[in-house]
């Protein structure tokens, strides 16, 4: 399955030019202050777009998923999976999903470090194919502008437990890349302008190790 992978958009995917591919996978901040109109623009362009498979997780700009999570639920696309601590499985494939993060300042689906995210972290079941949750582990891919590592260290006990074949993520802008077998999938920088690609990768039915596809085979 081909998958392509967005997040922090922050209302700006309408300017992106997505590949082809099987599935598009969005990591969270697709508003700005998670808006009722900004997540109806959302839910609108997300149900242009031609993939088979569309599969979005809140991130901590979305309050409303945090704050009427039914209501905002129902301006996405019906075909689309929205996973908030919850799981999927597509032709052979399973992903998870799940919006939290260390606490951040007063944004939304902030937790605690320590026992209160990480009971979170610990409802990831094994066998899990892609993990997309909206923050990353600690040392990955989280260094903001700042110099500080704000990930989440129960978050990388629990991708050491589970063993996810990918894992995706945004949240921190500066990140933005391809890390081994994790991914910070920003498309917006520290100063949100859409500069970054969507980052395309296949995986197989059955196991193996992602295939990241250059921008030169789009």
């Amino acid at each position: 399955m081909r998958l392509v992978l967005i997040s922090d958009t922050h209302n700006q995917q309408s300017s992106l030019v997505l590949p082809a591919g099987d599935a598009l996978v969005h990591a969270g901040d697709f508003t700005m202050r998670g808006a009722e109109v900004e997540v109806a623009a959302f839910g609108a362009w997300l149900e242009a777009q031609p993939f088979r498979h569309k599969i979005v997780v809140a991130g901590n700009h979305d309050f409303l998923f945090e704050r009427e999570p039914r209501f905002a639920r129902s301006l996405l696309p019906g075909a689309a999976h929205y996973l908030f601590d919850s799981e999927v499985t597509l032709e052979g494939l399973r992903f998870w999903g799940a919006p939290w993060q260390p606490w951040f300042l007063d944004w939304a689906f902030n937790l605690q470090r320590g026992e209160e995210i990480a009971a979170k972290w610990a409802l990831i079941p094994e066998g899990v194919d892609v993990l997309i949750t909206h923050g990353p582990p600690m040392g990955t891919a989280d260094r903001t502008a700042r110099g500080e590592n704000v990930g989440c260290a129960d978050l990388g006990e629990a991708m050491a437990r589970v063993k996810p074949r990918l894992s995706v993520f945004g949240h921190i802008h500066e990140g933005y890349g391809v890390h081994g077998d994790k991914v910070n999938a920003a498309i917006c920088d520290e100063k949100y302008r859409p500069v970054n690609r969507p980052i395309v990768v296949d995986l197989a039915r059955g196991g193996g190790a992602p295939v990241f596809v250059p921008e030169s085979s789009w």
